[in-house]
């Protein structure tokens, strides 16, 4: 049985990769990425502990670069096969090659990077977790497990460690830590249930007893019902709602689209950089220093499209403000894009912040709720999907409880679900409450999406559209 320990060192995948002899004059570059993923899990079920699991994976990308009639063409070849055989890595080179001459002159082609960054981590392995990451979170769940509620939830913990080479000397490591925990908390009829999540780096940071005491103050908001028609309410959003809908926003800020006229950032004389969404100072950035949210300083990409392109790896990345202090600041370009638009090379963040509240006095979610005479509290959102565009006009559900708030208290909860149409463009138009930024997770898109920082928003109008009596 192969594992990883027999296969090659990462380093050594680069290395021999780059130095193949194939492709010969028409070779304009080559790049390796070479990604190991070290995960853990543990689940609990029915207030008992039922799994847990380690695991780790590599994979290997070789992206070939080649001069063909008309341009340069790139072929993208992966295996997560374990590689123990040098002539592995020959059968990868030669694929990726293959598919460079079928795949035709790209049209994000630019020349790879040549900054040459003194990487002291490079020759070091692959970063690993283990079961004892959730240490300070087992200890949390032994009380939070004893009590007379239902715990069902989820916790997983990986590091990713990536190494990238490219044919121009660049050399770079990054181990990128991702780990989130859910909480479905259910009264013991198993009639009403809450939820609540967060994520983290490492789990020290993970209060679970307090998470779950959120929960089970949702499940007491749950002993009064009441039943309410669709309309448009006055909506305070959590954190984990607008991690939803912003990271459909950053999502959606693609330069070529609102260039052509394909997207809700296209204006009838160009692109909306500069347009004023809001008199607040709403900031919506992508800062790969952003502490407890770190991602990688440098490009990493293994396919092209949507500003993305694998002509940029090894580019540093930067902090980027999308939306500065209410207006619309970037869009997302690849340099080849940059070059072609007139603008400045832009790539795509791997977190998402958004920021505005009264600096050191910006409100929490109960201060918000305090201060509501009528509104909706809501706790997540899922199932979005986009129903125009044009404007960003989404739609979808809430989940695991809506609450009526009146003269600065919850006073029931709703006794079904809304469906939701509104545009995240809208909501930051229409904002007119920002409360304390924190770390947050989307319910949504935390498969995809770990890393957000979101205040609480008051929304006057959002539009519950219809009754969905789903939970």
């Amino acid at each position: 049985m192969t594992t990883l320990s027999t296969a090659l060192a990462p380093q050594e995948i680069v290395e021999r990769v780059l130095g193949a002899g194939h492709g010969g004059a028409d070779l304009a570059g080559r790049v390796v990425v070479v990604s190991e993923t070290s995960e853990a899990a543990v689940r609990w079920a029915n207030s008992t502990m039922t799994t847990n699991g380690l695991g780790t994976s590599r994979r290997t990308t070789v992206i070939s670069l080649l001069r063909v009639d008309g341009g340069t063409a790139a072929g993208v070849v992966s295996s997560a096969v374990s590689i123990t055989d040098p002539a592995q890595l020959a059968d990868l080179v030669a694929a990726s090659e293959q598919a460079a001459r079928e795949a035709g002159p790209a049209n994000d082609a630019a020349e790879l990077p040549a900054e040459i960054v003194d990487d002291p981590a490079w020759s070091d392995a692959a970063a690993a977790t283990s079961i004892g990451v959730f240490g300070n979170l087992a200890t949390g769940l032994a009380e939070v497990l004893g009590g007379d509620l239902r715990q069902y939830g989820f916790a997983s913990h990986s590091l990713t460690t990536v190494w990238l080479g490219t044919s121009t000397g660049v050399r770079r490591r990054w181990v990128q830590p991702t780990g989130s925990v859910e909480l479905n908390v259910k009264t013991p009829d198993l009639e009403r249930s809450a939820w609540t999540a967060t994520g983290s780096q490492d789990f020290t940071d993970v209060d679970v007893v307090a998470l779950a005491a959120d929960a089970a103050r949702r499940l007491e908001w749950g002993d009064r019902k009441v039943t309410l028609p669709p309309g448009r309410y006055e909506t305070l959003l959590p954190p984990s709602a607008v991690a939803d809908l912003m990271i459909y926003l950053f999502w959606s800020m693609e330069g070529r689209a609102a260039q052509e006229g394909h997207s809700a950032l296209s204006g009838p004389d160009g692109v909306r950089v500069g347009e004023r969404l809001t008199d607040l100072p709403l900031t919506l950035t992508s800062d790969p220093a952003a502490r407890g949210l770190e991602y990688e300083p440098f490009v990493v990409a293994t396919s092209s499209g949507g500003g993305t392109s694998v002509f940029d790896n090894g580019a540093p990345t930067r902090a980027v403000d999308w939306v500065r202090d209410g207006v619309v600041n970037e869009l997302v370009y690849s340099r080849a894009e940059a070059a072609e638009f007139g603008t400045a090379f832009t790539p795509a963040g791997d977190n998402l912040l958004l920021r505005g509240g009264p600096s050191g006095t910006a409100s929490s979610i109960d201060e918000m709720v305090a201060g509501s005479e009528r509104a909706l509290l809501l706790t997540c959102l899922w199932y979005i999907r986009a129903v125009d565009p044009t404007t960003l006009l989404l739609t979808g559900l809430t989940r695991d409880g809506v609450y009526l708030v009146e003269n600065g208290e919850v006073v029931a909860e709703v006794d079904h679900n809304f469906r939701f149409n509104h545009s995240p463009l809208d909501v930051l138009r229409g904002t007119t409450e920002v409360g304390a930024t924190v770390p947050t997770i989307g319910r949504e898109w935390k498969d995809w999406f770990t890393r957000s920082a979101m205040p609480p928003l008051r929304v006057p109008d959002f539009n519950m559209s219809s009754v969905s009596l789903g939970r």
